[in-house]
Order: C-alpha cells, then structure tokens, then sequence
C-alpha cells in the first residue's frame, strides 16, 4: 500500500525536508512544491536525492490527485484554501501526523506560548542523564521526520506549534503539556484568540486514559478553557501556588519547588536551578513531572536541574561590561515572554524592544516599565506603537532600525548596576532572518563596545 503511495510536501524548509527523506525511505512516491524560488542549495539537495519538485508554484491537478499533501507550518491553510478550494481538508497533514505514524517510540509533546523550548530541552536533559535513549526534534533543530528517517530513538521530547498541531487526525503523544497560553500568532487565527487557544489544545485531542495531560494551573487561559472541554488523559497541573486546583502536584513555596506526585516527596531549594525568573520555576515544575511519571528517582532530577544550562537567546546573560549586565532575551517574540524578563530581573533596566508587531496589546507591561525601566530603545522600522503606548512611562525612549544603534544608544545611556535587555515583544522578520539572527546580531554589537 505505501509503495504505490504518494504525497506531495508544500514547502521545502526544514520540516519539508525531512518529510520527504523519510517518505523515500518508506517507498512512498513523493514530489515536493514550493510557491516560491527554491534556494540553490536546497534545490541541489533534492536533485543528488532524486526528490521530483516544482517552484514558483503549486500544479492544482496534482495536488488533487495525490494521496496526502504534508504542509508546512509556515504555511497558512486559509491562505492555501482560498487559492485551491477544491481540494479536501482531509488530505492536508503536518509533518508532525506524518512522522508519529512511523514510530514506536514514547512521545513527549510540549507546546504553550512561552517556555516550550526551555521546557522541552529540560525535559530532555534529564532523560538523557537519566540513561534513556532520547532524542529532541520538533522546532528544536532537526524535525521530528527526519530525526524518525535517521535514528531509533525510544523516546522523543517533541517541541510542537499551534500550527503544526492544527493538521494533525490521530497524533497521539504518551504525555502532553501546555505551558502556558496567551495571545500570540493571531493573525493566522482570523485575530480570535479562542480559535488559538483551540488550536494548542489540540495536542490532547487523541489522548486516552493511559495517557498523560500537564498543564499549568497558574494559566488562567488554560484552567478557563479546560471548563469547556473533556480531557480524557490522566491530568497533573503544576502552580506557583499549592492547591491551585485539584490536579495540583507540583508548586513553589517560595523557597522549594514541591512535588506530591508520586509517594515519596520531592522537595529541592530553587537557589540550586542555574535558570532564573519564576517562568524559569514553571518549566522545571513541568519537567519535573515528567520524571517523576517516568520513575526517574529524585536525586538524579535534582542533579539534572543543577547541570543544566540555559538555551541561547532566551534570558542569556552573556557579558558585563563596566558594570552593566547585557542579556539576550530574542527568542521573546510576544508580550507576554517580554513580562516574564522584566518581572525576572532586579536593577534598572534599558529595554531594547520592538519588531514586527503581532497585535499585541501592551498593557500588562506598563506595571512593569513604570517600576524598573529607565529607557527604552525601539528596534524596529515602525516603532510608533511602542512610543504611543510607553511614551509617559518611562523617562526616555530611543527610536532605530539598526541593531548597531540599539546597543550603542543602551551603551551610552547605561550606568553601573543597569542591565541592557534585548527582548523585543515582537517577532524579528522586518529587519532579521530569524530571532536567532536578531541574538546573534545584537550580541556581536555587544562585544564591539
């Protein structure tokens, strides 16, 4: 039945990629179609591996005729729809459906607004140092497709999207969790923030009672909307605060990160995590978990947690310079990851923020800059939001489209004790390629100074 199969793959990033490798390991046909020019590299990649592909765009007739068409996550549906509206939604798939379907391996899937990456990559940590055979793929480097095309692993921590999550039909993760969730990617979501967090919740749309659901019970989103909904999974919530609700086994009592989940009684000082910010207490919380459901024994997670490092770009305090502490916070690409750096960090703060704006709605913040930040840099071509909404907050506001110019105009302005942050609020595609990009960019301004 494979062998006479065939799938055409929409896109040809990473994921893209990788579907295809693993489609011609199984002997499934496949083509892939880009709407756009296919880098040189790429298309010399797809040419030595024999991957038929079209660019410049989609051939309707095929995409009507093939068996199922993988898409990737940067493509909008509704976009795709308007275009093709002859095509059945069911033939649509995320990578993620596709590469579940051809592994055994246990699955941990992690999704949320904010804290995935940190969670996940923890989570992982303390597999690893646990003695499995793990590997972390998702929208962490490699994807799951090719990741399932090149080794055998027997446990995966998959880092998913909200749109990744949006085309799958039996994907079905051993354990499951949400973060957290707030407004964020609305506008492939018609800007309707219930038909977002719909989409996260997605991830337990398979689950059965053998399985697992954590979640964060601080989220006041998500124990909302588990109102409404039936999660058959076995649920256990995690809180900055005990009792929470009755799914509460992990909390922090302001001194200990706590856990009742199993008999014997985790209890570790949060002094001892590397990671700072209460954020930063929610992700161990949920790793912690985790580890515990897999009967990892509470002095290899407490040693995990004390060797564990932050991942670049998120709250990575790389340099001091007379003083003055600089922190790349890139990654933080919406309003309310820019809370969680500001509310983490003692001293007065220049805050380097801006970008392109996702429909953000500022104000949760305002608390936050009148108490601890003494300027703002904007980085971005249209910073007028930004002044508009922190204008009579805060003593002075910069205005730049140049990353060289942000770290000067900090640099110039900052005294000893002040902490220069990059966390923008916003994503990065009107001036970066990437977030990554925008941290990288901005640290090797830094150590021009």
């Amino acid at each position: 039945m494979i062998k006479n199969k065939e799938v055409t793959i929409l896109g040809t990033g990473i994921s893209g990629i990788g579907s295809a490798r693993l489609a011609q390991k199984l002997g499934i046909n496949v083509f892939m179609s880009d709407k756009n020019s296919i880098k040189k590299s790429i298309k010399k990649h797809l040419i030595k591996n024999k991957i038929a592909f079209e660019e410049n765009g989609h051939d309707l007739k095929r995409l009507l005729n093939t068996d199922e068409i993988i898409i990737s996550p940067g493509i909008s549906f509704s976009n795709l729809k308007k275009s093709f509206p002859k095509i059945n939604r069911k033939k649509f798939i995320s990578e993620l459906e596709f590469a579940s379907r051809h592994t055994n391996a246990f699955i941990i899937a992690v999704t949320g607004s904010n804290g995935k990456t940190t969670t996940a990559n923890l989570i992982y940590h303390l597999l690893k140092n646990s003695g499995f055979n793990v590997g972390l793929a998702g929208n962490i480097g490699v994807s799951f497709a090719q990741s399932v095309c090149d080794f055998s692993y027997e446990y995966y921590v998959l880092e998913v999207s909200s749109f990744q999550l949006d085309h799958i039909s039996e994907f079905k993760p051993n354990i499951s969790v949400i973060t957290n969730i707030s407004p964020d990617h609305l506008d492939r979501y018609g800007n309707i923030f219930h038909n977002y967090i719909k989409s996260k919740f997605r991830i337990t749309k398979n689950q059965k009672t053998r399985e697992y659901f954590i979640y964060n019970s601080s989220c006041k989103v998500t124990k909302s909307f588990l109102k409404s909904i039936t999660i058959n999974s076995k649920m256990f919530s995690f809180s900055l605060k005990k009792n929470q609700d009755i799914y509460t086994k992990l909390y922090f009592d302001k001194v200990h990160i706590i856990s009742t989940l199993n008999k014997k009684k985790f209890m570790l000082r949060t002094n001892k995590i590397p990671l700072i910010g209460k954020h930063n207490l929610q992700n161990s919380m949920a790793a912690i978990s985790i580890a515990q459901i897999l009967k990892i024994s509470n002095e290899k997670i407490k040693e995990s947690l004390k060797t564990f490092k932050s991942i670049p770009h998120r709250l990575e305090h790389f340099l001091t310079i007379q003083k003055v502490k600089y922190i790349n916070d890139s990654k933080a690409t919406n309003v309310n990851s820019a809370f969680y750096a500001l509310d983490s960090l003692n001293g007065q703060i220049i805050w380097i923020a801006g970008g392109i704006d996702k429909g953000n709605v500022y104000d949760e913040l305002i608390p936050l800059v009148n108490k601890k930040v003494k300027a703002i840099v904007c980085l971005g071509k249209n910073n007028d939001k930004i002044i508009d909404v922190f204008s009579s907050h805060t003593d002075l506001i910069i205005s730049t489209d140049k990353i060289s110019d942000a770290v000067s105009s900090a640099y110039k302005i900052s005294k000893p004790g002040d902490i220069v942050l990059l966390s923008p609020a916003c994503s990065s595609f009107d001036l970066f390629k990437d977030y990554e990009d925008r941290g990288n960019r901005f640290k090797e301004e830094v150590r021009k100074l």
